[in-house]
């Protein structure tokens, strides 16, 4: 039997074809592999940082966000609505967020956030879970001459201030939560991830 009449064109082609079926069968099985890598939506929704550009965000206006299947309210507080906070205290049920559970440490402060101007707390009632609606208006009528901004739980009248601080004689038992976030930059915040900034 004689070597000299192999055909060596046929004999790449067979070996192109098998070195590309063995390519895209490595390529089923590597990427279910490696998407096992990523984080799932179940997980990220369970506690994925979330993150914010608030570079829109105007002064007196509340951004919601979703974090952990919680709404994350983001609101933008004007100077005067800081100094309003200061005489709350009298009227509030832990005014100086005494409660470690509510908040990281780097938010309790008089205005429970690490900057100022800018509250960032979980949109959830204290009390049975609802959620409060955002009453930024001044001396509500429905909320009383002495109402000074907030946040209302239509549920069962609990009542909150421009920093989540509970009222007093209300159901809600403590502060709305801060949630552990950070400043990446000056407009950008990540929900999720524990540190005062970047």
């Amino acid at each position: 039997m004689s070597t000299n009449n192999v055909d060596t064109g046929r004999r790449r082609f067979l070996v192109a074809s098998t070195s590309v079926v063995a390519a895209v069968g490595a390529g089923f099985v590597a990427v279910p592999f490696l998407s096992s890598w990523m984080p799932s939506e179940r997980a990220k929704n369970a506690g994925a940082p979330v993150e914010v550009d608030i570079s829109k965000l105007e002064e007196g206006r509340l951004m919601i966000v979703e974090w952990q299947s919680k709404p994350v309210w983001i609101v933008k507080r004007s100077a005067k609505a800081l100094s309003d906070l200061v005489t709350l205290d009298d009227k509030l049920r832990d005014p100086a967020s005494e409660n470690i559970d509510q908040q990281p440490e780097y938010a309790q402060n008089a205005n429970r956030s690490i900057k100022p101007e800018i509250a960032v707390i979980v949109g959830i009632c204290t009390h049975l879970g609802c959620s409060p609606t955002f009453r930024p208006d001044i001396a509500a009528v429905d909320l009383g001459a002495d109402w000074l901004g907030g946040f209302f739980c239509p549920c069962h009248s609990s009542k909150f201030d421009l920093a989540g601080r509970v009222y007093q004689g209300v159901p809600a038992p403590t502060n709305l939560v801060v949630p552990p976030h950070k400043y990446l930059s000056d407009n950008v915040i990540v929900i999720g991830v524990d540190g005062e900034a970047a």
